[in-house]
C-alpha cells in the first residue's frame, strides 16, 4: 500500500523525466497558443494534456512511446483546430463561442445575464476593478469567450468598434 518496490520508483523517475522532456518539447514546437487560456477550448486541451502526462508517469500499461503520441496527437489537434478557427469563421464560433454583452449604456440586460448565468453583482465587480463609481460610467460590460468581464468606459468618443462582435442579447 505504501511501497510497492524500487522497480516502480524508478520507473517514475525515468519515464517522468523522458514523458517531461517529451511535452515541452511538444509545446514548443507548436508554439505559444498550446497553452494558452484563451477560451474553454484551450482549458480543456490543457487539462487533457495534464491528464496524458499524469497517465504515463502512473500507469504501467501505456508505454512511454504511447504517452508521446498521445501528447503529440493532442497537442496537433489542437493546433490544427486552432489554424482553422483562424482561416474559417464558423470554425472559430464553434469552437470558441462569441462575446456577449451583458450591459450596455448603463442598462443590464437582464437576458443576457440569465443566459449567461452573470449575476448583476458580478458586473458591479467589474465595473469597480475597472476603476469606475457607476454604472452609468460603462458603456458595456463583456462577457469574452475566455470567461472574463470586459469593462468599455463611457468616453466623449462615439467610435465603439472594439464592440463590433459582440452580440447583444436580442441577437
Amino acid at each position: 500500500m505504501f511501497f510497492n518496490g524500487w522497480e516502480n520508483l524508478f520507473r517514475t523517475l525515468i519515464v517522468g523525466l523522458l514523458a517531461y522532456v517529451v511535452l515541452v518539447i511538444f509545446l514548443r514546437l507548436s508554439g505559444n497558443r498550446t497553452l494558452s487560456k484563451m477560451n474553454a477550448f484551450d482549458l480543456i486541451v490543457t487539462v487533457a494534456l495534464g491528464s496524458t502526462l499524469a497517465t504515463i508517469l502512473l500507469s504501467k500499461q501505456v508505454a512511454l512511446a504511447e504517452g508521446a503520441l498521445a501528447l503529440g496527437l493532442l497537442i496537433f489537434l489542437q493546433f490544427a483546430i486552432t489554424w482553422l478557427s483562424v482561416r474559417k469563421r464558423w470554425v472559430k464560433k464553434l469552437v470558441t463561442g462569441e462575446p456577449l454583452m451583458l450591459l450596455y449604456r448603463g442598462e443590464f440586460l437582464t437576458q443576457a445575464l440569465h443566459k449567461a448565468r452573470v449575476t448583476q453583482d458580478e458586473v458591479r465587480a467589474a465595473i469597480r476593478s475597472n476603476g469606475l463609481s457607476s454604472v452609468s460610467a460603462a458603456h458595456a460590460v463583456i462577457l469574452e469567450t475566455d470567461g472574463s468581464l470586459s469593462v468599455v468606459k463611457e468616453s466623449d468618443e462615439h467610435d465603439h468598434s472594439s464592440l463590433k462582435d459582440v452580440r447583444h442579447s436580442s441577437q
